[in-house]
Parts: structure tokens; C-alpha cells; sequence
């Protein structure tokens, strides 16, 4: 456990991601590894009263939670690829082989339904949650999915090829994610919502800017009006280089950008450049956690602390999320050095 113990206080968090001025740095991840969560528990994780034990402990001010719902993939798993990693049960989706291929594939394809979501764990966590402690509402991948659906070297080519299929399948898609956002809105012990999308590489953006804006960020503004109708901060995670569209993440209504990638933009950067319009989140490198040692993870974060005291809108995390690799004391002292910031 850290050093340090942090009472919830979803308020904290919330000021913060809408770019606002608070008493103390908010923590914030994506997704924490179950074996993580287990190593420090010091038992199986495995119900939603470890996850807010968990969540409550490490001092964040949160527990994340996402509708559930099955949608069919074309993806091998790392075991099946002959790792011998602890927890290596990570996907991928073939670049050029994908599950839609033509206009046959997509009528006979077996698409989700907005009756199949599940909410459960929403209802749930209603009456389990500590004082101070709020709910993230996350889910994400409309552009993700597309193009695992499709191949990515098919669904690059149909852009311009049969750039209707490719509207088809992402219009599909979103019927139900959508939906997802609207229900998850109109949750009252729900306090922020979460689109996670990746868009980038670290070295560009991974499609033409003008296909982004046609068919992606209509989209994204949706759900950044759904947050706005409530007054809910709306986070957006996307990894990799996305200055070229950061004017356009801005207007969808996004409040908070995660996680900040520094191989592609540099924290202090990205906050001199959009320090009026977006809070941020992350930017502490997953490789340093997994590889670094303990006295160079402090000086980072501290770093960013320090550089960040009197700014507004700082959220410190991973530079993406706490795969099972990651070292726990380097994990412990990412958390400890923000706890103890500021006298928390």
C-alpha cells in the first residue's frame, strides 16, 4: 500500500478534469492489471468490493466501471502467440485479415444490440460506495473496432475505395456505444465520463485529419454533448502525436486528455499550448515504471509536480495504463510522491 493514505473526494477530481484550480493533484489510470491489484491486495481481485478497496487504498478518487457487451472479433491472444509472460492476456487484431471485408460480410456480421448491454455493475456499486468516492463511466473504440473489424489494410483502402462501408460500420458501431454514453449520463451517481479511442501513432496521426473530422469527431460530439447537458467532465484517451487535431478534440467538448504519450508530445508542452482548454492526464512513462528504478520514477513525478504547482487542470498517472509488467514499487512510488505532495 502507499506510504500516505488520501480520503476520496470526487469533487477534487471533477474541478480538476473541467480545467479548475484544486487543493490537491488528482490520481488517474486507465486500467490497473488484476495481478497488480492482487499482488497489493494480497489476495485475488475479483469482486466489485475489491475494486473499491483497491481503487480507496492506492488513494484514487474513483472506480472506473464500463457497460458490458459482446462484440465479435478476429483477434489472437498473446498466449496463443507462445508467450510464457505471467498475465499475458493481452489481443490484437490481424492487419489485413478482419471479419468484414465487402458489403456480404457486413449484412451477415452478428451486430450488438442496445437490449444486450449490461449495466449490472452500475446498479451495483450504488450502495457499495465509500463516502467522497465517485464513478467513472467509461467505454470508447468506435474507430478502433472499425478498423479491427475490417483489417486495417482493408479498412485503410476502403476509405477510399468504399468509403460507405466504412461509414456503414462505424454508423453500426455507434448505435450502441452511444448508448451506452446517453444511459451512463443519465446515471446520477455517475460523475465523469471516459471516451478512449486511439487515433495516433507516436509518430502521426494513423489516418488523414480530413477523415477524422468527417467521421469521428460528428461523433465524439455527441458525447461531449451528453456530458455538457449534465455537467459532466468528459476525458478523451488517445495515445500518440495528435497536435494535428487537437483544435478539433477541443470543439467535440473534451475537458481532460489522456494520457499524454512522451514519445510523441511532451507534457509541458502540450499544457503551455492548451493550458485554457484541457486538463491533463498522465504523461508518467509506462517504461520507466516497468523498467526505471524507484529514485528515477520520484524525480519524474516530482518534476511534473513541481513544474505543474500552480497550474490548474493536472491529473498524474501512467503514460497509458498499469500493465501486469509494471515494477509494484515503482508503481508504489509513483503514487507515494504524489500523495505526499502538497501535504496530502
Amino acid at each position: 500500500m502507499p506510504l500516505l493514505r488520501r480520503s476520496p473526494d470526487i469533487t477534487r477530481l471533477t474541478r480538476t478534469l473541467f480545467n479548475q484550480k484544486s487543493d490537491l493533484v488528482p490520481l488517474i489510470e486507465l486500467g490497473i492489471h488484476p495481478h497488480i491489484k492482487s499482488a497489493i491486495l494480497g489476495r485475488p481481485w475479483q469482486s466489485l468490493q475489491d475494486e473499491i478497496e483497491f481503487m480507496s487504498a492506492m488513494g484514487y478518487d474513483f472506480v472506473k466501471l464500463q457497460p458490458q457487451i459482446q462484440i465479435s472479433l478476429n483477434q489472437q491472444k498473446a498466449t496463443d502467440a507462445g508467450s510464457t509472460t505471467p498475465g499475458s492476456d493481452r489481443t490484437w487484431a490481424p492487419g489485413s485479415e478482419g471479419l468484414i471485408r465487402d458489403w456480404a460480410d457486413f449484412e451477415k456480421y452478428p451486430w450488438p444490440e442496445k437490449n444486450q448491454i449490461d449495466y449490472s455493475k452500475f446498479e451495483e456499486i450504488r450502495s457499495l460506495l465509500p463516502e467522497g468516492m465517485g464513478v467513472i463511466g467509461q467505454y470508447g473504440d468506435i474507430f478502433t473496432l472499425t478498423w479491427e473489424l475490417m483489417g486495417f489494410e482493408n479498412f485503410a483502402l476502403s476509405i477510399y475505395q468504399n468509403p460507405d462501408l466504412v461509414k456503414a460500420v462505424m454508423a453500426k458501431l455507434s448505435e450502441v456505444i452511444l448508448e451506452m454514453f446517453r444511459a451512463m449520463s443519465q446515471m446520477d451517481w455517475v460523475n465523469v465520463l471516459w471516451y478512449s479511442d486511439d487515433i495516433a501513432y507516436s509518430s502521426n496521426l494513423m489516418v488523414r485529419p480530413d477523415f477524422l473530422r468527417a467521421q469521428f469527431f460528428p461523433i465524439l460530439k455527441q458525447i461531449g454533448d451528453m456530458a455538457k447537458s449534465r455537467h459532466l467532465p468528459l476525458i478523451y484517451h488517445s495515445d500518440g502525436l495528435l497536435w494535428d487535431v487537437m483544435d478539433d478534440i477541443i470543439a467535440a467538448g473534451v475537458n481532460a486528455l489522456h494520457p499524454i504519450e512522451p514519445k510523441a508530445m511532451d507534457l509541458g508542452e502540450v499544457k503551455d499550448r492548451t493550458r485554457e482548454n484541457l486538463c491533463l492526464c498522465g504523461g508518467i512513462e509506462v517504461d520507466l515504471l516497468a523498467r526505471g528504478t524507484v529514485e528515477a520514477v520520484t524525480a519524474l513525478v516530482k518534476n511534473w509536480l513541481e513544474n505543474f504547482a500552480d497550474e490548474k487542470g493536472y491529473c498524474a498517472g501512467s503514460s497509458n495504463s498499469i500493465p501486469e509488467y509494471v515494477n509494484l514499487d515503482n508503481y508504489r512510488a509513483m503514487l507515494d510522491t504524489v500523495l505526499r505532495f502538497q501535504g496530502s
